[in-house]
This record gives structure tokens, C-alpha cells and sequence, in this order.
């Protein structure tokens, strides 16, 4: 009677490994359908979310083109690829916008950074972090004004030596209690600004000098 309700082959190594493996193929199927079935979807989440980040430190009356659809590869701060955004008013670059990023206290502080063609901040808004709750993420719009203080600063105001907090001898206020998570968010914005300055020219070039380069590279 034992046997039948469990029979030999039951124990056996190949048995197992192979209902094993079955039970693994169907996961496998049944994630890779619901990769399938949301992959549309959240990419259109994920856009709408860019351009939210986008709309904060880009003023729509500032352009007349789709922010999305106009982009610039260049390499950035760290040599890595960075996407730039593109603000225009017919052919002319009106304001520019690209991510910044620095290691704060519990992880990298991400950042969408928005300048005007002269470099002057229209603003900046935090993308990601993991730093401390109740204190680190007044860096957040939502939690706090701080981040607001950047708002139509530039690389020379105030000058280069006074990009940092207070407690480094800079213009920016720290917070009580976590001075590490202000500090990389003015060493990010600052690092942007001088990105900016050194791709000048690359990132505000008109739109049709940039479409005549880019059909001289392809003949």
C-alpha cells in the first residue's frame, strides 16, 4: 500500500530534478509573458515620469518642441554617455537638461539638472536617492525649499570658491545632522555647471548646424 501512494520512482534524482526543471520552465514562461504584456506600458510610465522631471526644471513657455524627442549624446562629467534634453524655440536652443549625480551618505544622489543657454540654473530636482528619512531628504522639492535656492545661480554666481556648503566656507546651508547629503548635491550642481561650460558650443548649437554636421558625418 505504501508503494502506490508513493511510488520508487518518486526518488529518484531524475525525477525530481526533472519536475524541478519543469516548474522552472513554466516560471520562466510565465515571467517572460509578463515582461511581454507590461514592457509597453511601463516604458510609457517611465517617459511620462522623465518628462514630469523634465517639466520641473524646464519651464514650458521656454520651447516649443517635444523635450523628449530632442536629444544630444555626449559624454559626460565621468566619460559615460549622457542623454542631454533640449529646449528649443524653433532652431534655437533656449535651455538644456541633463542628469548629475554624486555619492551622498547612504548611496548616489541623482539629479536632473535645467540650465538656460547661459548657464543660469532654471532648476534642479532630485531623481533618486537613499539617504536618511527626516533628515537627508529635505533635498526633496516635496519635503523642503532648499533645493529651490539653486534657482538662477550659475557657475560664477556665486564664484567657483563659494560652491559649497556653509560648513566648507560655501553659500548653501547644510542641514542639522547631515551635512554629507548637501554637501554632494552642491558638488553635483556644481559639476553640471562645469560640464556645461566646457560643452558650450556642442550643447547650444543651433539645430540647423546640428542637422548639417550630422548629414556631413553620414556622406
Amino acid at each position: 500500500m505504501t508503494a502506490i501512494l508513493n511510488p520508487s520512482y518518486r526518488q529518484r534524482i531524475g525525477y525530481q530534478a526533472g519536475l524541478l526543471g519543469g516548474f522552472a520552465m513554466v516560471a520562466a514562461a510565465l515571467l517572460t509573458m509578463g515582461d511581454i504584456a507590461t514592457r509597453e506600458a511601463i516604458a510609457e510610465r517611465r517617459a511620462e515620469d522623465l518628462l514630469a522631471s523634465l517639466e520641473q526644471v524646464i519651464p514650458p513657455a521656454t520651447h516649443d518642441n517635444d523635450l523628449l524627442a530632442t536629444t544630444l549624446e555626449l559624454n559626460g562629467p565621468d566619460d559615460a554617455p549622457l542623454t542631454v534634453y533640449r529646449a528649443l524655440q524653433g532652431l534655437e536652443v533656449q535651455a538644456v537638461a541633463f542628469r548629475v549625480a554624486e555619492p551622498g551618505y547612504a548611496g548616489p544622489i541623482a539629479l536632473m539638472l535645467g540650465l538656460d543657454a547661459k548657464g543660469r540654473i532654471l532648476g534642479a530636482r532630485v531623481l533618486a536617492h537613499t539617504e536618511t528619512p527626516g533628515l537627508g531628504d529635505k533635498i526633496e522639492v516635496a519635503r523642503d525649499d532648499w533645493i529651490l535656492g539653486f534657482d538662477g545661480l550659475s557657475l560664477d554666481d556665486p564664484p567657483p570658491q563659494r560652491w559649497a556648503v556653509k560648513k566648507d566656507g560655501g553659500d548653501f546651508d547644510q542641514f542639522s545632522g547631515a551635512t554629507i547629503t548637501p554637501r554632494a548635491v552642491v558638488k553635483a550642481i556644481r559639476g553640471g555647471l562645469e560640464w556645461f561650460a566646457a560643452n558650450r558650443d556642442a550643447l547650444t548649437s543651433s539645430a540647423v548646424i546640428q542637422q548639417e554636421h550630422s548629414h556631413g558625418n553620414s556622406d
